[in-house]
């Protein structure tokens, strides 16, 4: 069976790890607000189709995954089951039926510049798997890319169609995109719970293209940077906070950084956060054991983020463990303590939940790519399996870890 999935991901995205000088940061790793008094809202949230007769629940523990993807799988016939081999004929029904609350879609700017299957996700697209998730009673995050392709640490690529605008002009573009996107969201019966402004923004975001500022450190935000990188990023988010608050005055508002391998790193870009006055409401974190350390490096992370008490909620808005063989470009082998099985792999979901359970502050988590499955899949949409969902690529079944999340509420 020819291996197929999309391990264009961000797996190389969160293997920055170390110090925070710009030699050591990937240039091309690969994946998964504000202004400084909240605006007052100008228009209402449209709410969700009041004929749903399952609106989510009032909870206040958020369990889910990443399913960016799940519209792609079903147009190309992929099969799910449940562990015991029951058919799947619903997705969302299914995993809310397991205890989950919370799906999380990835947006990009234009798609089609990029040729990576797993690059798809247009505002057309995310309004309809939107739509679906709120009608299935389940919570919808959105997470903004604010560029063509993954943006991640290593690469904060501004879209094309923005390449030449200036920097205030860019302020302006990214509050009338955020806008735009979700004033079509509401209309349609979409408007997201959680609103990520920006991907694992560690070092800022729109930093110009590629092929225009390529290696250079340009725009970015490293704990070394001049204070006009700091200041010019900071902007940028207060711009796109002013459109979520907007348009989705009841939505979460996420900021999203990958630096749990260096705890000293990320309690620095949320103390810029904190001095700037950026308005959100949520911590949000990627958390890849094999990339970042193993869970003492995370409760290292966890600790110094409670201890510096910035009054927010915490969640892992991504998170995932192999089940068969190590994901490409692992750094940090822990297959002695969680080997790469079933087994395993919820082995590890069970005790990364005993660590989040510690502390209070941590409200969220969020199984990245959870929907990854080639079985029966009738398209490729990768060279290779992604070895780190909650399916069994051979035979489409649920894995153990899926269940598993259900216990963190």
């Amino acid at each position: 069976m020819k291996l197929k999935s999309l391990l264009f991901l961000a797996l190389f995205l969160c293997a920055a790890c170390g110090s925070d000088s710009p030699a050591d940061e990937p240039v091309v790793p690969e994946e998964p607000n504000t202004p400084t008094e909240p605006t007052e809202p100008t228009e209402p949230t449209k709410p969700t189709d009041p004929t749903d007769p399952t609106p989510p629940a009032d909870d206040d523990r958020f369990v889910g995954g990443d399913l960016s993807m799940l519209t792609q799988y079903e147009s190309q016939h992929a099969q799910y089951t449940d562990k015991n081999g029951k058919t799947i004929p619903n997705l969302l029904s299914f995993v809310k039926e397991q205890g989950w609350n919370t799906i999380r879609v990835r947006l990009f700017v234009d798609p089609s510049k990029d040729s990576d299957k797993g690059v798809c996700q247009s505002l057309d697209y995310v309004v309809a798997l939107g739509k679906r998730i709120k009608q299935a009673g389940l919570r919808f995050m959105l997470d903004f890319h604010y560029s063509d392709t993954w943006a991640d640490p290593g690469k904060q690529w501004t879209p094309d169609a923005w390449k030449a605008l200036s920097d205030a002009e860019l302020q302006a573009k990214i509050y009338d995109y955020t806008r735009d996107c979700l004033q079509q969201m509401n209309s349609a019966g979409a408007t997201p719970d959680f609103i990520q402004t920006g991907n694992e923004i560690s070092y800022g975001m729109l930093w110009g293209t590629k092929a225009a500022v390529g290696n250079s450190q340009v725009n970015r935000c490293y704990t070394n940077s001049p204070q006009a990188n700091w200041d010019r990023f900071f902007l940028l988010l207060q711009q796109a906070t002013k459109a979520c608050r907007e348009l989705c005055p009841q939505a979460k508002l996420i900021i999203h950084s990958e630096r749990v391998a260096n705890a000293g790193v990320l309690t620095d870009f949320f103390d810029r956060i904190k001095a700037a006055s950026i308005d959100y409401d949520v911590i949000g974190l990627s958390y890849y054991p094999y990339f970042h350390g193993k869970l003492p490096q995370l409760e290292t992370a966890l600790k110094q983020l409670t201890d510096r008490n910035y009054g927010k909620p915490i969640q892992i808005v991504e998170t995932g463990y192999p089940w068969k063989w190590a994901v490409e470009g692992t750094t940090i082998d822990y297959s002695a303590t969680y080997p790469y099985s079933n087994a395993g792999q919820r082995q590890f979901t069970a005790d990364l939940i005993a660590l989040l359970k510690k502390y209070p502050q941590v409200n969220g988590i969020s199984w990245w790519y959870a929907e990854a499955n080639a079985k029966c899949c009738t398209g490729n949409l990768s060279s290779r399996w992604y070895n780190a969902s909650l399916f069994d690529n051979e035979t489409g079944r649920a894995l153990d870890a899926l269940y598993e999340l259900a216990t963190f509420k």
